[in-house]
C-alpha cells in the first residue's frame, strides 16, 4: 500500500515514541543481488540513533557495517469491511500504522554492544515495575561474556524517518466511529482506539 497524503505521520517525536514503544522491528539489508531480513528488538541509544544485535550466524551481519539499512516497525493494523461505514460505495481496506527508519549502519565494538544489550533489557524490565528488574548481574560469572561472543551490536544513525498513519482519515466522523465500534466487537480496541483519535 503507499500511503496518500491524508495517511502521512511526519511527527517525528511521536514517531520515535511509536518506534521505541513497540521495540521491536523488521530490519532489511541488501547484498547487491539479494534483500535480507531479519526481525530483532530495538532501543534508541539518543534522538538520533537507534541500537540493535544480531547473532554473528545470521547472514544478513556481514552487510550491514558501513551500509544504508531499512527498519520497518509496525503496529495496530485490521482488516475494515465496507459494511461498517454505513455509506454505500465503499470498498474493503486495511487500516494500519507503521513506521520505516533509514541510514548508515555502524558495528559496535563489545564495550557498545554490552552497553546497548543493558539499555535494552533496562528499557523492557522498566515496562515490567514493581517486578524487581532482571539485569546481568543475575547471570553466572562469565557466562554473558560467552554469549556476547555470538553477537553483533549495530547502531542505525536514523538519517531519514517516515511514518504512516492510515486510519480512515478521509473518511467522515460517523463512519469513522461505524469502524471503531466493529473493530472493537472484535477485540480491536487498539486500533479502535487510534481509529477514534485520527492519529496515534
Amino acid at each position: 500500500m503507499t500511503p496518500g497524503a491524508p495517511y502521512r505521520w511526519d511527527d517525528e517525536a511521536a514517531i520515535r515514541a511509536f518506534v521505541g514503544g513497540i521495540g521491536f522491528g523488521l530490519l532489511c539489508a541488501t547484498d547487491g543481488d539479494r534483500i535480507h531480513a531479519v526481525h530483532l528488538p530495538l532501543v534508541w541509544l539518543d534522538e538520533t540513533r537507534i541500537g540493535l544485535h544480531v547473532h554473528r550466524a545470521n547472514p544478513i551481519a556481514r552487510y550491514l557495517d558501513g551500509r544504508e539499512a531499512l527498519i520497518v516497525v509496525t503496529g495496530p493494523d485490521a482488516y475494515v469491511s465496507p459494511d461498517w461505514y454505513g455509506e454505500p460505495d465503499r470498498v474493503p481496506t486495511w487500516n494500519y500504522v507503521a513506521a520505516e527508519l533509514r541510514g548508515p549502519m555502524r558495528a559496535l565494538d563489545a564495550a557498545e554492544t554490552a552497553a546497548h544489550l543493558d539499555a535494552l533489557s533496562h528499557e523492557q524490565e522498566r515496562r515490567l515495575a514493581p517486578k524487581p528488574a532482571w539485569t546481568r548481574g543475575k547471570m553466572t560469572d562469565g557466562l554473558f561474556d560467552r554469549m556476547l561472543a555470538g553477537l553483533i551490536g549495530f547502531a542505525m544513525r536514523v538519517d531519514a524517518m517516515r511514518g504512516t498513519a492510515k486510519l480512515g482519515q478521509d473518511k467522515s466522523p460517523a463512519a469513522r466511529a461505524g469502524v471503531a465500534d466493529a473493530l472493537d466487537a472484535l477485540g480491536k480496541g487498539d486500533m479502535a482506539g487510534l481509529m477514534r483519535a485520527g492519529r496515534p
